[in-house]
């Protein structure tokens, strides 16, 4: 998947008939139940594949906590989120050609019916039309994570991308929210998510990591403003730091995620973070930007504690 090519015209369009005038998020993701073409068990492979439209695919994969705490991300990113993302990665061209995919994450552990959602890859409206599919659960539980790892074990055997099969080029993976790293994944779990069975008991965040940073430069962003986050937060982003590294990304503003990544895309390929900085002409951006890329500064292509292959 991944034919055509963002307009915003036509996003105005779409925007003015389906978000504008909705009140709250629920009247936006206005799934009862997880849509069937975003369940993993109907997914054999989503693809990012080269076309004439897009000729020098770059994969984007953004993946949404969407338990109870973090419904004003998945607001955000439906009403203006997406829009800045879209429109700035293609004026700014961090990346070639981009295929944007969504993934709604939950808590497998404690027994969400929808711990995993994946959209395809899709370049033009249909991203967000994709996007808004995505069944708000608002599940979550005692443990003191979410089960962002998922996102790693779909997208290292579940996709398949010709930046990376072509060109040995990467995508991008980014998990968002507010709680700690999931520790690992067990095989009961993942075959009831996939319908197959992964011939594992447990796999760890570690060897996720690895599996997954073949194919993806990975980040996480975590959201401060999120309940675990105001009660943990420095020991939530020790951990994910134990784990990534530097590509651990703290957002104080979460209005201004789709800033965040462009920005750190932008550093990922080689700008420097004083000039991604600047170039936002609208100062709370500007220092929400600078906060959170900060730590990318000589090294975001770096090991950074991830595994390089």
């Amino acid at each position: 998947m991944g034919s055509g090519r963002w307009d915003e015209k036509e996003w105005e369009r779409y925007a003015t008939t389906h978000v504008s005038e909705k009140r709250t998020v629920e009247a936006i993701y206005t799934s009862k139940t997880m849509d069937k073409d975003l369940d993993p068990k109907n997914i054999k492979m989503r693809e990012s594949c080269d076309s004439v439209d897009n000729p020098n695919s770059t994969p984007l994969i953004v993946a949404l906590d969407v338990t109870g705490s973090m419904g004003s991300v998945l607001d955000v990113m439906a009403r203006e989120g997406l829009k800045t993302l879209a429109t700035e990665v293609y004026n700014r061209k961090p990346i070639t050609d981009p295929h944007m995919m969504f993934m709604g994450i939950g808590d497998v552990e404690v027994g969400d019916e929808a711990p995993l959602q994946v959209t395809q890859f899709e370049a033009d409206i249909r991203i967000a039309e994709q996007l808004t599919q995505i069944w708000l659960e608002k599940g979550g539980g005692s443990n003191k994570y979410e089960s962002y790892a998922l996102a790693w074990y779909f997208a290292s055997l579940y996709t398949r991308i010709d930046s990376f099969e072509k060109r040995s080029k990467k995508g991008f993976l980014f998990t968002i929210g507010d709680e700690f790293p999931t520790p690992y994944l067990l095989g009961r779990d993942i075959e009831r998510i996939t319908g197959i069975n992964p011939q594992f008991n447990k796999i760890s965040a570690e060897e996720l990591l690895t599996m997954v940073s073949r194919q993806y430069e990975v980040y996480h962003i975590i959201v401060e403003e999120g309940n675990c986050f105001r009660r943990h937060g420095a020991d939530v982003t020790k951990e994910w730091k134990d784990l990534l590294g530097q590509r651990v990304i703290n957002l104080s503003d979460h209005t201004k995620l789709s800033e965040v990544i462009v920005s750190t895309l932008q550093v990922a390929n080689g700008t420097d973070t004083d000039s991604v900085v600047s170039s936002w002409d609208d100062k709370s951006t500007a220092l929400v930007v600078e906060k959170a890329i900060s730590a990318l500064s000589n090294g975001a292509k770096g090991s950074g504690g991830l595994i390089r292959f």
